[in-house]
């Protein structure tokens, strides 16, 4: 059968499946992309996670990491949540344990502790408050001034919104294997292939990668920019799977990656066929044990409480 009504066949019966389970799907802007056109929603882990708090669906299927299953499934105890690819981890998530962040706390009496999202449900419940890089920098500043703080895990978010909000803060050790490793030398050299284009930079770059941006913010935010600009060449620094929602919500405009190497594995685990399948079995199911819920559920409604 050729490939383009053999993905039509089975998107139809995603479709078909999805009605019958009642079910909403979910996807990050970093999946492939015939998984961001079959979902319901596609956006950051803040935009994701406000849909998961909300909807009245049965079932959650999550096209993205196991960390982001985890946060629908905290939110949403009473629904059903799908994570197609079960492989699917996030590396940066797995640099900090509850057991290693329970000890660091216990060094730094009274400190607030601000989770990036991108962790598991045990370190949310070790956790004061969580943030998304659209919103981390309005999350530090609705913390006491008079309290030290301490970002988790990844230290460029840290260190970014720290130069952006004004904020000494703590960072734990962590980052993002594919942000981390897009360099100045590559970035230079893309600006200067193609000099007329604006540089958009995701805050989990390296400092010294997003000074050198023209603008600087989540992908959601990226994707807004562009919309919104008169301009019409784009270098995008985050990770290549956006790339299919820039051209779809920006036609006529020209968008280049600062590296073809930011391609994140776990992100391209996720195929129609696993949706196909997840849908069909109601399998690979997230749950999060009630005892671990509670407290991750309380850093996660004090993020959604700030926006």
């Amino acid at each position: 059968m050729p490939e383009q009504r053999y993905n039509r066949d089975l998107t139809e019966a995603i479709e078909q499946l999805k009605l019958e389970r009642k079910a909403l799907i979910l996807s990050h802007v970093y999946q492939l992309p015939e998984v961001q056109e079959i979902a319901d929603h596609v956006g950051d882990s803040l935009e994701l996670s406000r849909w998961a708090a909300k909807t009245d669906a049965e079932v959650i299927v999550f096209c993205g990491v196991h960390f982001m299953a985890e946060s629908a499934a905290i939110l949403s105890p009473d629904k059903i949540v799908l994570l197609p690819a079960a492989e699917a981890g996030c590396p940066m998530a797995d640099m900090v344990t509850a057991g290693a962040l329970k000890a660091r706390k216990e060094e730094i009496p009274g400190v607030i502790v601000v989770a990036y999202v991108n962790t598991t449900a045990e370190v949310k419940a070790q956790s004061d408050i969580a943030c998304t890089s659209a919103n981390a920098a309005k999350i530090i500043k609705s913390l006491p001034e008079d309290r030290t703080i301490l970002f988790i895990p990844d230290r460029n978010l840290g260190m970014n919104v720290a130069a952006q909000t004004g904020r000494e803060m703590l960072y734990w050790d962590g980052y993002c294997c594919i942000h981390e490793d897009l360099t100045v030398g590559e970035v230079t050299a893309v600006k200067e292939h193609y000099p007329r284009a604006l540089l958009l930079v995701h805050p989990e770059c390296r400092p010294e990668v997003v000074a050198l941006a023209d603008y600087v913010s989540s992908t959601t935010g990226m994707l807004r920019y562009a919309r919104e600009s008169t301009h019409d060449e784009f270098i995008i620094a985050t990770e290549t799977g956006i790339m299919h929602q820039f051209r779809k919500q920006c036609p006529g405009k020209k968008f280049y990656a600062a590296s073809p190497d930011m391609v994140c594995r776990s992100m391209k685990a996720t195929s129609l066929e696993k949706v196909h399948q997840a849908l069909l079995t109601l399998e690979p199911r997230v749950t999060v044990p009630s005892a671990i819920r509670g407290q991750a559920l309380k850093c996660l409604e004090r993020m959604l409480a700030v926006g």
